[in-house]
């Protein structure tokens, strides 16, 4: 059975970072794409990064170039989202999902496979 849980968000100040991470079961990454997505109260929900299977092409949103990382440890068939410099606008229910493709996108229909969400506030 596909399934993707986040974990590892919290509160954190202004300026700060957090590290979320996205664990895959029921699957490889070497065939599944994997998107980080967020949500803000009374938002839409918005791409954030994601990382394409097989060469791990990376895609961000322009936003967030050069404050978000994503990366993957197929070892542990897990993705993580470093985020560094974290702003109160960052805070969101950060969601990571997947579907079987070469490229990932931001797109989030496309995605068929939705984690529960992990809250990051971002406060002082």
């Amino acid at each position: 059975q596909v399934q993707v849980v986040e974990s590892g968000g919290g509160l954190v100040q202004p300026g700060g970072s957090l590290r979320l991470s996205c664990a895959a079961f029921g699957f490889s990454l070497d065939y599944y794409v994997i998107g980080w997505f967020r949500q803000a109260p009374g938002k839409e929900r918005e791409g954030v990064s994601c990382i394409s299977s097989g060469d791990g092409t990376v895609y961000y949103s322009d936003s967030l170039k050069g404050r978000f990382t994503i990366s993957r440890d197929d070892a542990k068939n897990t993705v993580y989202l470093e985020m560094n410099d974290l702003k109160p606008e960052d805070t969101a229910v950060y969601y990571c999902a997947t579907f079987r493709s070469v490229y990932c996108t931001d797109y989030g229909p496309s995605y068929e496979y939705w984690g529960q969400g992990t809250q990051v506030t971002v406060s002082s």
